[in-house]
């Protein structure tokens, strides 16, 4: 078994705050992140796949494919946009990168799946500190 993991990332905006809580009391819960004018974060994606070196190519997967299924299917929606109110995936979910790392998650395990790869970690790092990993 072998892991390869292919870095992108992106910028975006977002806010943490639930519609059925009044400002203050999300406030309380989310702090700075619960600003009603939003904030940004230059955001870094780890996608990790595993699985078999194919011996005829000496690849598990081609890495040029595993970042264009990544752009395509995620950066494009999510960089330079808000995640609360531009991208697809997170309509409804509260913003946090926990939810967005698992959306993430859903959106590139067909993808993965039919490469004879399979999804390992879902990682992102949304301050140089802070860092979600999700594994499924």
């Amino acid at each position: 078994m072998i892991y390869i993991t292919r870095r992108e990332s992106f910028n975006a905006a977002h806010k943490l705050s639930r519609t059925d809580w009044s400002e203050e009391k999300n406030t309380e819960v989310y702090g700075k992140c619960a600003n009603p004018n939003w904030h940004g974060h230059n955001y870094h994606l780890y996608v990790t796949v595993k699985g078999e070196v194919n011996p005829e190519t000496g690849f598990l997967v081609d890495l040029k494919w595993l970042k264009q299924v990544i752009n395509v299917h995620v950066i494009d929606k999510v960089d330079h946009r808000n995640l609360n109110l531009d991208v697809d995936f997170m309509k409804g979910k509260l913003a946090s990168t926990e939810n967005l790392a698992i959306a993430i998650w859903d959106i590139l395990l067909p993808h993965i799946n039919e490469s004879g790869a399979q999804l390992h970690s879902i990682k992102i790092y949304e301050t140089e500190n802070n860092f979600v990993e999700y594994l499924g």
